[in-house]
């Protein structure tokens, strides 16, 4: 009994992540670096924007990672509703996609960060850190 509420006070402490992504090898491979991190916990993988909308409503999410084309709901609609009701809930959009125009609606959404899958070994982590502390944080990759 003892353990289970130390486990559970632990818990309260971590920064919650949602992964929203229709691929379940990258949910995986995402889960797998953030579960690396004693701070963070992934609280969600879900498969589009549709299953994100009813998720937030009843846990509490700090951090959005969300692709962009996936079924049913893409991550562009998604990420406008969750910042129009959770503003307070951090969005980096993970994807394949380098397109500048795809960065600036991205950014015209609210979102807070913009990473290609390419790079999630070396630079998912310090993106959660930088939107973790209130910044931003936009690929190295991008055309600017």
């Amino acid at each position: 009994m003892e353990d289970w509420l130390e486990m559970t006070i632990k818990d309260a402490y971590k920064y919650n992540i949602l992964v929203v992504d229709d691929y379940p090898p990258v949910r995986r491979m995402v889960k797998e670096i953030i579960d690396a991190s004693p701070d963070l916990q992934v609280i969600g993988e879900l498969n589009d924007g549709r299953e994100l909308l009813k998720f937030i409503k009843k846990y509490q999410a700090h951090l959005i990672l969300l692709d962009i084309s996936m079924p049913n709901l893409g991550g562009f609609e998604a990420a406008r509703k969750v910042k129009q009701d959770h503003p307070e809930v951090k969005v980096l959009i993970l994807t394949i996609h380098k397109y500048i125009e795809y960065v600036e609606r991205a950014r015209s959404l609210g979102a807070e960060g913009y990473l290609l899958k390419d790079e999630i070994d070396d630079e998912l982590l310090p993106a959660i850190t930088s939107l973790r502390q209130g910044g931003t944080y936009f690929s190295s990759l991008l055309p600017v």
